[in-house]
């Protein structure tokens, strides 16, 4: 009897100690051959039938669960907070302005395509809900934003929205315009100063002899000396054509 004790507790042990169930194969290693386990087994579930944890087979091995009956008093909420991605906060802010608004229109607005998942964490945040179908083409699903949106943001509804004057003034919106701003950040150079470096290029006279003295500089006054004796040759060369005489 103390033999069947002792293996019990150590059945009792090697299943505790294990994350995954074990098989019968598994359990046997650390057993003599001619030990039956099976029997063994069966006692240990007896033992723990009515305990908060029990001993359940799982296919063809065995572990420890925790009881069924308690499982709903176990249950535990906890509150995760999760940072939105800036896909959802630009989305969720083209669906509060221009609701209500299909997938396609924000994906236009936007200018890129949304994931799927975009939508879904919006959804789960229940600060979106679907407002029906468009009576287009394909009937697309329109959004538009929850009392839980409102809520969120302190709104009574949507028109209590900020407007463009109001997000310019909070820093959310650039007041220049566009080029200015790119200019100011030096992605853009500014146009006077382009159109400034072209005016003087125009004014600029090309003086032949300041080339002709760089020419010299550079390769030595030989080549200049070899063009003007060339010129000359030329000029010596060139003679009027004869006129043809009249008769034979």
């Amino acid at each position: 009897m103390s033999g069947d004790f002792e293996q019990i507790r150590l059945l009792e042990a090697l299943l505790f100690a294990s994350a995954q169930p074990l098989r019968l194969k598994d359990l046997q290693r650390h057993f003599p051959e001619d030990a039956a386990l099976e029997p063994l087994l069966d006692e240990l579930m007896q033992l723990y039938a009515n305990r908060g944890v029990n001993l359940v087979r799982v296919g063809d091995a065995w572990a420890f669960r925790t009881a069924t009956d308690l499982a709903p008093r176990m249950t535990l909420e906890q509150t995760v907070t999760r940072k939105l991605s800036r896909a959802a906060v630009e989305t969720l802010a083209i669906v509060a302005y221009h609701q209500p608004i299909t997938r396609a229109e924000i994906e236009e607005i936007r200018g890129v395509a949304i994931s799927k998942g975009t939508l879904d964490v919006l959804l789960e945040a229940g600060w979106i809900r679907p407002r029906g179908r468009r009576r287009t083409p394909g009937r697309p699903v329109t959004w538009g934003t929850t009392a839980s949106f409102l809520d969120h943001f302190g709104l009574e509804s949507t028109e209590e929205l900020p407007g463009i004057e109001e997000l310019k003034a909070a820093g959310l919106l650039d007041k220049r315009p566009a080029l200015t701003a790119l200019s100011s950040r030096g992605m853009l150079t500014e146009i006077t100063d382009a159109d400034d470096t072209s005016e003087e290029e125009d004014e600029d006279e090309i003086d032949e002899s300041e080339i002709d003295m760089a020419v010299a500089e550079d390769f030595g006054s030989d080549i200049e000396m070899e063009d003007e004796e060339e010129a000359d040759a030329g000029e010596e060369l060139e003679e009027p054509a004869s006129e043809p005489e009249n008769g034979r």
